[in-house]
C-alpha cells in the first residue's frame, strides 16, 4: 500500500471510530461521569455485553427512536455503541454498500480488540440488517464469526424491498417502473443480499419484526428466518421472534417483551 493510500484508510479509521456513541449499562452511568475516552474503552472489557448498533437508511444515531432503543438495552445492562456510517449525522463521505459494510467491520473488530471475553453483538434495523449481514459474512470470511446477530425488521435483499415499498406499490403497473427501480439499483451496486449471507452464517441469529409492520412487511423477515433455518446445520443458532401489532418499523423498543427476547435468546447462546 503506498504512502497516500495508508493515510487515506487512517483518516476513514479514525473517523469512523469518533463517531461511535458509547452508552454504558445504566448500572455504570455513575461511574461513567466525567470519564475520558480511555476509561470508556476500559469499560468494554467489564463483562457487560456489547451491542454494535447499525441503524436505518434514515437521519442518523440520535434518531428519538434509536435514542429509544438505547436507553432500554442500557438499562438492561448493554453496552451500546452506537455509529453513523459514512455520509450519515456528522460522519464525512459518501455512502456505499461497500463503504457501510467496512465502517460496520471496522467497528466490530475495534470493539473485540478491547472487549476480551465479553461477547459483542451486531445489531442492525432496517437497512442496518443488509449492513450487519454483510458485515457478519466478511467476519466469516476471516475466521472470526460475530458472536451474534440480531436482525430488526429485515428484508431478505434490497432489490425485493425496494420494489415492495408500501409507496410505491400504486406506481408497479406504469409502464417501465420496475425497470427503472432496478436500473437505479444496479447503477448504485446496492443489493445487501441477506437472503445470501445468511447461508454462509454460523454465528446465532435472532430475527424480530412487528406483525403491523408496514415499512418492511413481515413477510420478508419470515423468509429470510426461512431460509437461515434451512442453511444453518445448527438449528438452535437460528430464532425468530414476531411482536403483536402495535409497534409497527421502529417502535420495538417500546415493547416490554424485547428485552426479556434480547437477553433470554443470547444468555442461551453464550451459556
Amino acid at each position: 500500500m503506498e504512502p497516500d493510500e495508508r493515510d487515506s484508510v487512517a483518516a476513514w479509521w479514525h473517523m469512523v471510530v469518533r463517531n461511535l456513541r458509547h452508552t454504558v449499562p445504566s448500572c455504570r452511568a455513575e461511574d461513567a461521569k466525567g470519564k475520558g475516552r480511555s476509561w470508556y474503552e476500559a469499560a468494554l472489557c467489564d463483562g457487560n455485553p456489547i451491542v454494535v448498533y447499525l441503524h436505518g437508511s434514515a437521519q442518523h444515531r440520535a434518531a428519538s427512536h434509536r435514542l429509544e432503543l438505547v436507553k432500554v438495552l442500557s438499562n438492561g445492562g448493554f453496552h451500546v455503541l452506537s455509529v453513523d456510517y459514512r455520509g450519515f449525522g456528522d460522519s464525512t463521505g459518501t455512502p456505499t454498500e461497500d463503504g457501510l459494510t467496512a465502517d460496520a467491520v471496522c467497528v466490530y473488530e475495534w470493539t473485540k480488540a478491547r472487549s476480551g471475553t465479553t461477547p459483542v453483538c451486531l445489531w442492525g434495523h432496517s437497512l442496518g440488517t443488509g449492513v450487519a449481514t454483510n458485515a457478519a459474512k466478511v467476519l466469516e470470511e476471516k475466521g472470526f464469526p460475530a458472536d451474534a446477530i440480531i436482525l430488526e425488521a429485515p428484508f431478505t435483499n434490497i432489490w425485493v424491498a425496494s420494489i415492495n415499498y408500501p409507496l410505491l406499490k400504486i406506481y408497479r403497473k406504469l409502464p417501465g417502473f420496475l425497470r427503472s427501480i432496478m436500473d437505479d439499483l444496479r447503477k448504485d451496486k446496492l443489493v445487501f443480499p441477506s437472503d445470501e449471507n445468511v447461508k454462509f452464517l454460523s454465528s446465532p441469529l435472532l430475527i424480530i419484526h412487528g406483525e403491523d409492520d408496514k415499512t418492511v412487511p413481515l413477510e420478508f423477515g419470515k423468509k429470510l428466518y426461512e431460509i437461515a433455518h434451512n442453511a444453518y446445520r445448527n438449528k438452535e443458532r437460528v430464532k425468530m421472534v414476531i411482536f403483536p401489532p402495535g409497534f409497527r418499523h421502529n417502535s420495538l423498543c417500546k415493547s416490554p417483551a424485547l428485552l426479556h427476547t434480547v437477553r433470554d435468546f443470547l444468555s442461551q447462546q453464550w451459556a
